[in-house]
Formats: structure tokens, C-alpha cells, sequence
């Protein structure tokens, strides 16, 4: 690959002109620790296969695969190779990209916890270093179990592989979530990880910020002057926020079980989509900038007591059920699920932001597994009208909404009142919709893609800081200590939208969940 010249990529979220700064992807390597894994084998290496196929990677670059699994050098391509024919967005394999792609391939074969291990891929990265012209700077990226990454962390830094400080050649780790599992793990970890490096150096990735449905948040807010006066307190009656998925838990009942939904979706996935809709806007369009006012929604959220966790939130649990002339299990059916478990699958949270644009506007979450549909969607309903100038039942009754859809579908509707043709002054919802794959006419790049490229170039403004991490958990911590003193959760049938409890949790405030169409 080294024939090729260095990628040169635009700022984030903008397009190079001829009078505006580029920004240079520096030679380097990425270390995969667990690389014989699902997140390599469905993600990762797909992901950057694709940023090959667009000329996006730095030239020179090195690739090296480190776990248990013994491969060889050659094995391991192989075994990339299939991975990618098998989940790369662009399919059949470019063969002339793939060979050089693969030619930047290595592997090493060692122990997570063996400090001798890591003697070992020392040389391998060093060897590896000297043969491709990638040069001493690394990206470590941790695509293993959480429980792991102390040890990795400790043996990165004590072998010297991992650099601490920003100076060049640098280094910089990559982190999956989940980051901790409350906020004393989460603050344990971030002093962990601070003993190996600093602060900038740190990449937490939550791969919903990759989407490019969720950056538009941004770019519809701060973009375009009709939108961002709308959305405040004076104009807004309530926002809902739902992420359902049809699918269950899929063979990964021991991670559920000590998991559970809220750890699973809303500390991190829904968070993020709710400061990306709710923030102000930053000075500037970089990483610290876009992070504290993500951080200034997280801490003015206000929090949910203990003892009112039966008042703002649901849990639910899904059960048997005969859907489509299929029975499906139950959450306590799933392998490696207690028969007992009072683990939710589904939770609904009623939110307050307490700040001079949220103040009184209630945000309802609503997330979980075994639900009627696939959906991913934020919708900002407006205030009714004041008057109802052409009567009650001319179809005026429902407030206008702006939908932004994540997933699938991608794209943004606003849904108003229109006249029906006729004589008679009658109105009908009406729904203006843009879609991205019909207005722009090309796949968008998966999330991993952007995140993976942006860690390359060294911008964070995707990934989540230490303080943001810790403001989540801040959050969550008093609503799981309430469960914990209160496990009960409410069954739902597979293919629902959950359990009753949650229509009724919504209606207590005169309102009803959308019903997407």
C-alpha cells in the first residue's frame, strides 16, 4: 500500500474546499487485542477493508491481530478474508485491494493476562513496524470483554508498548462500552486507564455516534435557521425517544443477565441521542467543545430518587409467546438465563431537564428487546394550537411533530395538518419525509468506518470522556439501587410494544406513546 499517497480528510462533519485546512492521517498501526473474535470477525476488520477500498487508510499502515487463538500470519488472512466476504457492506472482495490490504496483516499469538505475552508482541509490532513503514504510531484497540481491560491496560503500559502522553510517535487506546457497570467501576476504570495514559489518548466508543443519522442531529440543529428556534420550552410539548429491537437476546443471556437494558441501552445509546437533541450549540465544531455541552445536558438531567423509581420508570420482562405461528421463548426460556430472573428487557423513563430551554418539557425514553418492530427514533412533538380556528374534528386535533428516524428508514419527517381537496374545510395529517438513501443515492458508511478513521486522525469529538461517562452513571446508579430494592418487572408479550405499565406511565401525563407508521 505504500505506492499510495496519505489520506487527507476533511474536518469532521464538513467538505474540503480549496481555502479550508485538511486534516492528515499519520502512518500507523492498529493492534487488535481479540482479534479471533465476533467484534473483529463482524465489525472491525470489515469496517477498515471498507476505508481501504475508499483510499482512506494512511499509507504506510499495519494491521496486527493479537489473542489466544494460534494463527499464522497467513491463516489469519484467510480468516479475514471469509469474515469480510461475509459482512463487509461492499461485497464480492476488490481482489487488487485486498492484496495490499492484507499484505499490512499480521498476527501474534498470546495471552491477555501474561506480561511475557506482551514481550512477545513487542516484537512482532516492532518487526511488523520495520516491514510495512507504518513507523511507531499505535492505535491499541480492545475488542475483549470488560473485564479484561484492567489486565490489557497493565500490560500494555509495563511492557512498553503503550506510550503514555500525546507526543509523537503517540499512542492511543480504543474502548468499547460497556465503560463500567456503575459509576464507583466506571471512575475505577477511568483511574485505571489514567495510570497507562492520559486523557487524550483514551477513545471510548459507543458506535451510535457513528451512525450518520445521529451526527445529522447535529447538522439539522445547527445547520438550518427554521429548526433550532423551535426547539425549546416555548414551542415543545414532549419528546419520546424509542430504541426497539424484534430480535431477543440472541444466545447472549450470561452478558443480559449482568447486563439488563439499562446498562445495555440507555447509560450509553440512549444518552447520546438524547444530548445530541438537546445540547446547545458548541463555540466550535471540535471534541472538547461538542462533549461539555453534551456534559451540561447530562448534569442538569434531573435525577430519579430511589424511592420514586415505581413513579418514572417501567421495567418489563418478555415471555412466551405464539407470534406468527412460531413460539417464541421467554427471557427466562433464553440459555444461560436464571429461570427466576427479574432482569429487565424493556424500560420506559419519564425525564426532566432542568435548564432554561428544557425546563418543564418531559422526555420519555422507551427501549427494549422482543418489540413489535426494529426502530430507532427521536420525536420532538410540538404544542397544540392555541385555538382550534377550523373546528374540532377537522383533523387539527393532533399537535405537529418532527421525526428523526435512526434506524431503519433513515431519514426525517415532519407531520402536519393539511386541507383535503373539496369544498368542505376539512384537514388531514400530512407528512413531508426526506430520505437519505433516496436523496443522496449511496450507502452510507457503517459506524465503525467513521469511528475507526476519526481515531486514526485523532479526533474524539465522537467518543465519550471520562466526565460525560461518569454523569451517565451518575444517573443511572440511584434508578438501579431502586430496582434493586424493588425487582419486580412486568411481563410482555414477543411483538408488543411492552408492558401496559408503560401506555400508562405516559398517560398519567395526558399524552400516548407514537405509533410509528
Amino acid at each position: 500500500m505504500s505506492e499510495r499517497a496519505p489520506y487527507i480528510a476533511p474536518t469532521v462533519g464538513q467538505t474540503v474546499h480549496a481555502d479550508q485546512p485538511a486534516r492528515s492521517a499519520e502512518p500507523c498501526t492498529i493492534v487488535i487485542l481479540g482479534a479471533s473474535g465476533d467484534l473483529a470477525h463482524r465489525k472491525l476488520v470489515p469496517a477498515l477493508y471498507n476505508l481501504a477500498l475508499d483510499g482512506a487508510l494512511p499509507s504506510p499502515f499495519g494491521l496486527v491481530g493479537y489473542s489466544r487463538t494460534p494463527y499464522t500470519d497467513d491463516e489469519f488472512r484467510a480468516e479475514m478474508k471469509e469474515a469480510v466476504s461475509e459482512h463487509s457492506r461492499r461485497t464480492p472482495i476488490d481482489a487488487a485491494v485486498w492484496d495490499r490490504f492484507a499484505k499490512s496483516m499480521s498476527y501474534c499469538t498470546g495471552d491477555f493476562g501474561n506480561l511475557e505475552a506482551y514481550q512477545k508482541l513487542k516484537t512482532c509490532l516492532e518487526a511488523d513496524e520495520k516491514r510495512t513503514g507504518a513507523g511507531g504510531n499505535r492505535i491499541f484497540y480492545l475488542a475483549t470483554p470488560p473485564s479484561v481491560f484492567p489486565i490489557i491496560l497493565g500490560n500494555l503500559s509495563a511492557s512498553g508498548l503503550l506510550r503514555k502522553g500525546t507526543t509523537a510517535p503517540w499512542s492511543r487506546v480504543v474502548i468499547e462500552k460497556p465503560f463500567g457497570r456503575d459509576l464507583a467501576s466506571a471512575r475505577s476504570l477511568n483511574e485505571i486507564v489514567h495510570k497507562s495514559c492520559d486523557e487524550r489518548q483514551v477513545y471510548r466508543i459507543d458506535h451510535y455516534l457513528g451512525k450518520e443519522t445521529v451526527q445529522n442531529i447535529l447538522a439539522l440543529r445547527f445547520a438550518n435557521s427554521i429548526f433550532e428556534p423551535l426547539l425549546s420550552r416555548r414551542h415543545v410539548d414532549h419528546v419520546q425517544i424509542t430504541a426497539a429491537e424484534e430480535l431477543g437476546v440472541e444466545g447472549r443471556g450470561g452478558y443480559y443477565e449482568e447486563a439488563g437494558v439499562l446498562r445495555d441501552m440507555v447509560q450509553n445509546h440512549m444518552m447520546q441521542l438524547l444530548t445530541l437533541t438537546t445540547m446547545e450549540a458548541p463555540a466550535a465544531f471540535d471534541a472538547d467543545a461538542v462533549r461539555d455541552e453534551k456534559v451540561k445536558v447530562l448534569r442538569a438531567i434531573r435525577p430519579i430518587a430511589q424511592n420514586e423509581v415505581g413513579r418514572y420508570t417501567v421495567r418489563g420482562q418478555y415471555r412466551a409467546t405464539k407470534l406468527g405461528g412460531k413460539d417464541l421463548p421467554g427471557y427466562r426460556g433464553e440459555p444461560g438465563v436464571s429461570p427466576n430472573s427479574t432482569t429487565p428487557t424493556f424500560v420506559a423513563l419519564a425525564l426532566s431537564i432542568d435548564n432554561w430551554r428544557w425546563a418543564g418539557v418531559p422526555f420519555y425514553l422507551r427501549t427494549g428487546k422482543r418489540l413489535a418492530r426494529r426502530l430507532t427514533e427521536i420525536a420532538i412533538h410540538f404544542e397544540s394550537i392555541p385555538h382550534p380556528l377550523f373546528g374540532h374534528d377537522t383533523g387539527t386535533d393532533r399537535p405537529n411533530t418532527l421525526i428523526l428516524r435512526i434506524q431503519p428508514d433513515e431519514g426525517i419527517a415532519i407531520r402536519f395538518a393539511a386541507k383535503v381537496p373539496g369544498e368542505a374545510m376539512q384537514l388531514r395529517e400530512v407528512t413531508f419525509d426526506f430520505r437519505y438513501g433516496a436523496a443522496f443515492g449511496e450507502q452510507a458508511p457503517e459506524a465503525y468506518e467513521r469511528l475507526l478513521l476519526d481515531c486514526i486522525l485523532g479526533d474524539a469529538t465522537l467518543f465519550t470522556r471520562e466526565d460525560e461517562v461518569e454523569a451517565s452513571w451518575r444517573l443511572m446508579d440511584p434508578i438501579l439501587q431502586g430496582w434493586k430494592a424493588q425487582p419486580r418487572v412486568s411481563p410482555y408479550d414477543c411483538g408488543s410494544w411492552g408492558p401496559a405499565e408503560a401506555d400508562e406511565l405516559i398517560a398519567r401525563d395526558g399524552r400516548t406513546w407514537r405509533k410509528p407508521i
